[in-house]
């Protein structure tokens, strides 16, 4: 019999077993991360995935019924606004998580200004991001949906609007993802903080319950 490597297996629970060591910041700020990188990458996939210029124009009774050959551009467009979705919702968690059960108000967060702007930053990143992958997504699908035109000199011509619009979208994504990224350090900096103060005025367990 031959011996059955084991060494996949190995390597899997390390790593599983070095991201449950990690703490709980630790893992959503990776999370937050990993999704933002996933966003970036699926968006540049979608972007040199593209279809030839031209597709195949067939002919019918009094339209031409345009072929486009296949390809992933609008999947990996889906996946890329879904990725940079779960990475906005990861780091806002990460932002207001109450850690440890020791919960800190909102407005002591969202009142030290560098996190204020940094956060309002995210969130337009992301939504500029997020949106523009999603139009350009639904720019793909619907030009191969509607495949029909009574103009029978159509030449088929792929979605011209869309060029350089996912490129564009992965760097929104993955800039709103370091933005994110940063909101979560500030944010661990104002618990930190604001539990030091706590306890220097002899506050124990005031910061577990919201105010």
């Amino acid at each position: 019999m031959q011996a059955i490597d084991r060494r996949p297996v190995v390597v899997v629970v390390i790593v599983i077993g070095g991201a449950m060591a990690l703490s709980q910041s630790a893992q959503l700020g990776l999370a937050t991360a990993l999704f933002g990188v996933l966003s970036f990458v699926l968006a540049i996939l979608a972007e040199l995935n593209k279809v030839p210029p031209f597709g195949t124009p067939i002919l019918g009774r009094d339209v031409v019924v345009c072929r486009f050959p296949r390809d992933p551009t609008v999947a990996l467009g889906a996946l890329s606004a879904l990725a940079a979705a779960c990475s906005a919702g990861l780091g806002a968690l990460a932002v207001f998580f109450p850690y440890g059960g020791r919960r800190i108000p909102r407005e002591t967060l969202l009142g030290h200004t560098p996190l204020y702007a940094f956060f309002h930053i995210a969130v337009g990143v992301t939504v500029a991001g997020a949106g523009t992958t999603v139009w350009a997504t639904a720019a793909e699908a619907m030009h191969h949906a509607r495949n029909v035109h009574r103009d029978l000199a159509y030449a088929c011509p792929t979605a011209e609007t869309t060029t350089g619009v996912f490129g564009g979208a992965a760097f929104l994504n993955l800039d709103a993802m370091l933005f994110w990224i940063v909101c979560h350090m500030l944010a661990c900096n104002v618990r930190e903080d604001y539990f030091d103060d706590d306890a220097a005025h002899g506050g124990a367990g005031a910061g577990i319950e919201g105010k």
